[in-house]
C-alpha cells in the first residue's frame, strides 16, 4: 500500500511540473515576440545591406562579361602595315556589350580601392610606370591577386615620340624588365606615355615581348568622361582610361564609381581587356 501511496504522490508531482513548465513555454510576456519581430526584420533586412554594389554606390550589381569569341572580328583598328609591328588599338571590335576600364602610372594607392576590385569583381588594366610606382609595388601585388592585370607604362615615363630607338627601347624593355622580376610576368601589351609614338615606339615595342600598344577612346576625369572621337556615348570595345590624379578631384574609386554607373545606364558591362587582346 505505502508503494502505491508513493507511486500517486509521484505521479502527482510529475503532473504539476508538466503543467508548470508548459505555462512557461506558454509565456504571455509581449517582450518576447516583439524581441522575436526585431530581430527577423534584422536578418532580413541584413542581405540588401551587406551586397557589395551597394557599398560601391551602386544600384544594380554589374552585369557578368560574356566570354569573347576566339576569333576577333575583321577590321581591327590601327594595325600597322608592318605585321611584324604590334596594332595599336582604341577600342576593340566586339559585338559584346561591354568596355574596358585601364589605369594608368600607379599613382593611387588606396587600399580600399583594392577592396573595390575585389569585391565587385571588377576586371581592371593597371598601366605601371617604376618611377612612379616606387616603393608600392606591394599595393599593385594586392591588385594583381584580386584579379587585375598588370602592363607596361615604360620606367620613367617619357614621351616617346622622336627618341631613338635605343631610348625607346631602354624605356620599354626595362619595364619589362621590372615587372618580371617583381611579379614574375612579362606584359603582352604596353602604352606610351601621353598616347604619343612612332614606327620607332611599336619596332622598340615588338623586340620587347609587347603585341598591342593600348591607348583610348574615352577617358575618366575627375567628374565626367571625355570622348576623343566627338562621340557622346560609349560603345562596345570601346576602351577607357581613368585618370589616377587626386589632386584634382574625388578619389579613384569614387570616380570608378561614376563610371561604372554611366556604364550600366548605357547597358554595358566592363570585360577583361586581356581576354580580348
Amino acid at each position: 500500500m505505502r508503494r502505491r501511496g508513493a507511486t500517486g504522490a509521484g505521479t502527482a508531482v510529475t503532473l504539476a511540473m508538466t503543467v508548470t513548465l508548459t505555462g512557461c513555454a506558454r509565456s504571455a510576456d509581449p517582450i518576447e515576440p516583439l524581441g522575436r519581430k526585431a530581430t527577423e526584420r534584422v536578418r532580413s533586412a541584413a542581405p540588401a545591406a551587406q551586397q557589395p554594389y551597394r557599398r560601391w554606390g551602386l544600384t544594380a550589381p554589374l552585369a557578368a562579361a560574356p566570354t569573347p569569341a576566339t576569333a576577333p572580328l575583321a577590321g581591327s583598328p590601327g594595325r600597322p602595315a608592318d605585321p611584324a609591328l604590334p596594332p595599336v588599338v582604341d577600342r576593340i571590335p566586339t559585338r559584346d556589350k561591354v568596355v574596358f576600364l585601364t589605369y594608368d602610372d600607379g599613382a593611387e594607392r588606396d587600399p580600399r580601392f583594392v577592396d573595390m576590385v575585389r569585391e565587385l569583381r571588377l576586371p581592371v588594366s593597371m598601366f605601371l610606370t617604376d618611377s612612379v610606382v616606387g616603393p608600392g609595388y606591394a599595393h599593385f601585388a594586392r591588385l594583381r591577386s584580386v584579379g587585375a592585370g598588370l602592363q607596361n607604362h615604360t620606367l620613367d615615363h617619357a614621351a616617346l615620340r622622336g627618341l631613338p630607338y635605343a631610348g625607346q627601347r631602354a624605356e620599354i624593355c626595362g619595364q619589362q624588365n621590372k615587372l618580371k622580376s617583381r611579379f614574375g610576368l612579362r606584359p603582352r601589351l604596353f602604352r606610351p606615355p601621353y598616347g604619343t609614338y612612332d614606327t620607332t615606339t611599336l619596332r622598340a615595342a615588338a623586340d620587347c615581348g609587347i603585341t598591342a600598344v593600348v591607348l583610348w577612346r574615352a577617358s575618366m576625369g575627375p567628374t565626367d568622361l571625355s570622348y576623343t572621337h566627338g562621340s557622346h556615348r560609349l560603345r562596345p570595345g570601346d576602351i577607357i582610361a581613368v585618370d589616377p590624379d587626386e589632386t584634382r578631384g574625388p578619389p579613384l574609386r569614387e570616380r570608378t564609381a561614376r563610371l561604372l554607373r554611366q556604364i550600366q545606364r548605357q547597358g554595358l558591362t566592363v570585360g577583361r581587356l586581356e581576354n580580348y587582346l
